[in-house]
């Protein structure tokens, strides 16, 4: 009855006033990526949809979630964590507990945010990772799902263009060195089912925002999920380009460079059209020890095949970052205008 009478309630028109109306309707919609960038979006998204699949790369292995990965032999809760919070009605507060981080002191607990040992504590009682974070996210009423891009446990490593190699995602930042591929230690790795569905059954389909090369690309590294983005011809395909570079990963890169990394590495097209910001209002010392950083756009209409949507999509206060609100918002304006 409860699953009934939600179905019912979201299923109502929207007042003028909500957000949602600019959709036009409920859409399905399914965000690939990881990390911060991923939950930027979701907090703008989830006043539009309450349809969204974030799909959520789990190759990390630095920190809390490396740690906690190896102890108790579980994929990496961290970016997860973050999306749930991102997802949920009160943002602020959940994100308030579940990013709680236990001071570094030397305890059993230092180190570690509320939300991992949490989602840790739930896969170890329910016996299944992906049964934790659905119920994290029902019992914080997402408005949408979180859904890990693999269950099998995998290493992400990477080629420079001066041949080195390395193992592990933590490893593979590296200021000065320029990344040639990153690639899946374990190559047969298979797409949660859940994800590829919400692929396969979504209206927008967004890659990004986020680390380029440990966020977004891991899970199109993963055949299932390229897969599932290419049959579904129906979807308006969507990369939000970062709003700034990143020391170690995207030293200098420009709005070309970025797409052409994502194309090198799925092996083909995955999207027609690209979000980029419009502004470049912050720029580092090139003197950095760790590099330079600064905002991203470009002035083309056209790259690689894709078409290029400028807008205002920077955060006055973190001028590096995206705002929540801006990108959903110009992510609906343009799905009504190609639909159109």
């Amino acid at each position: 009855m409860k699953k009934m009478i939600k179905k019912w309630w979201n299923g109502l028109l929207y007042e003028p006033h909500d957000p949602r109306c600019l959709a036009g309707s409920d859409i399905k919609i399914a965000v690939i990526g990881g990390g911060t960038g991923l939950s930027v979006l979701l907090k703008g998204l989830k006043k539009y949809s309450n349809h969204i699949s974030a799909i959520v790369a789990v190759t990390d292995s630095g920190k809390s979630s490396g740690v906690i990965r190896q102890e108790f032999d579980i994929l990496p809760p961290g970016d997860i964590r973050k999306c749930i919070s991102a997802l949920s009605p009160d943002e602020k507060l959940l994100s308030e507990i579940m990013e709680y981080r236990f001071v570094q002191d030397g305890s059993s607990l230092s180190g570690h945010t509320l939300g991992n040992i949490w989602i840790t504590a739930l896969t170890k009682h329910l016996g299944s990772f992906a049964r934790a974070v659905e119920v994290t996210t029902e019992l914080f009423n997402s408005a949408g799902r979180v859904l890990p891009a693999t269950l099998d446990k995998t290493e992400l490593c990477a080629q420079y263009f001066n041949g080195k190699k390395v193992i592990g995602e933590p490893k593979i930042p590296q200021p000065g060195r320029k990344i040639n591929k990153v690639y899946l230690q374990n190559k047969n790795v298979k797409a949660y089912n859940k994800a590829v569905e919400a692929i396969k059954s979504a209206d927008i389909i967004i890659f990004g925002p986020g680390s380029l090369y440990t966020s977004v690309i891991p899970n199109l590294l993963i055949k299932g999920i390229s897969k599932a983005v290419r049959e579904n011809v129906e979807a308006i395909n969507i990369y939000i380009c970062n709003s700034s570079t990143e020391r170690g990963e995207t030293e200098n890169y420009t709005v070309t460079d970025h797409i052409q990394a994502i194309f090198d590495h799925c092996g083909g097209r995955a999207f027609d059209y690209c979000l980029v910001n419009s502004k470049v209002i912050k720029k580092s010392k090139d003197t950095s020890r760790l590099g330079s950083v600064h905002n991203i756009t470009t002035n083309e209409e056209e790259i690689l095949g894709c078409k290029i949507i400028s807008r205002d999509l920077i955060d006055k206060k973190r001028p590096l970052y995206h705002d929540s609100d801006k990108l959903a918002k110009a992510v609906i304006e343009m799905y009504n205008d190609i639909k159109k």
